[in-house]
């Protein structure tokens, strides 16, 4: 859990350092840095796609997860929990369309999607090692940074559910090293980096909405498919 907690610490320093000098950034420099965050986010998840092994094994975990998605409505249900959060911490209440809600819903996904949280969480768990965690940290704590002098506060509040999400990986660490084999692991891998794809173009580039959360069962979807294929075939 040392590895989670230097996570939930450092993305909340980078959005406080990100609140403090937000306002003396000008609106050019804000609007260039998310859109290379964009573009970075866009490129890391092609090169994660590319570990598949089967492209088959995502695009039905990505479908699949659609579908279980949209049905339990995660996208819905995360902005709800950062409405709540504007409404009990910033006194406002812009609904779910305010930059509260975006950065809380946009980083939520990025800092919780990707090999690293998964790989990083089982390591810090099974063995103590956080290095992996570690230098997570430092890339979200700058992406945190970016973020906020955007879209504000609502960010910082994106460290509890790295917590928990991170947290719990970690505490059923030693199950979930026995289950998952490294195929399972690439297909897994590649299906993050579909969704960090998915990040860089709608949240962050803004070229085209898409409802990044309700895919996040693919995540899910993807080891099982390629379990069952490894297992019958």
């Amino acid at each position: 859990m040392i590895g989670t907690i230097i996570n939930f610490i450092a993305i909340i320093v980078g959005s406080f350092i990100g609140l403090f000098f937000g306002s003396k950034l000008p609106e050019n420099l804000k609007n260039t840095v998310i859109s290379g965050m964009g573009l970075f986010t866009t490129a890391v998840g092609i090169q994660m796609f590319l570990k598949t092994e089967n492209p088959l094994i995502d695009l039905g975990a990505l479908v699949l997860g659609a579908i279980l998605g949209e049905w339990v409505n995660i996208e819905e249900a995360v902005k709800r929990l950062g409405v709540w959060l504007e409404q009990k911490f910033s006194g406002s209440s812009e609904g779910s369309g305010s930059n509260f809600v975006r950065g809380f819903l946009s980083s939520s996904v990025l800092f919780c999607t990707g090999p690293m949280a998964v790989l990083g969480a089982i390591s810090d768990g099974l063995k103590g090692d956080y290095l992996t965690l570690s230098i997570k940290s430092i890339m979200d704590g700058i992406i945190a940074i970016a973020f906020t002098s955007t879209l504000g506060i609502g960010v910082a509040f994106s460290s509890l559910p790295v917590l928990a999400y991170q947290g719990g990986i970690s505490l059923l660490a030693a199950q979930l090293n026995a289950i998952i084999s490294e195929s399972m692991m690439n297909e897994m891998t590649a299906t993050g980096g579909v969704l960090l794809m998915g990040i860089g173009v709608s949240s962050l580039l803004e070229l085209k909405k898409i409802r990044v959360a309700n895919f996040l069962p693919a995540l899910l979807f993807a080891p099982l498919i390629a379990y069952l294929l490894d297992t019958l075939l």
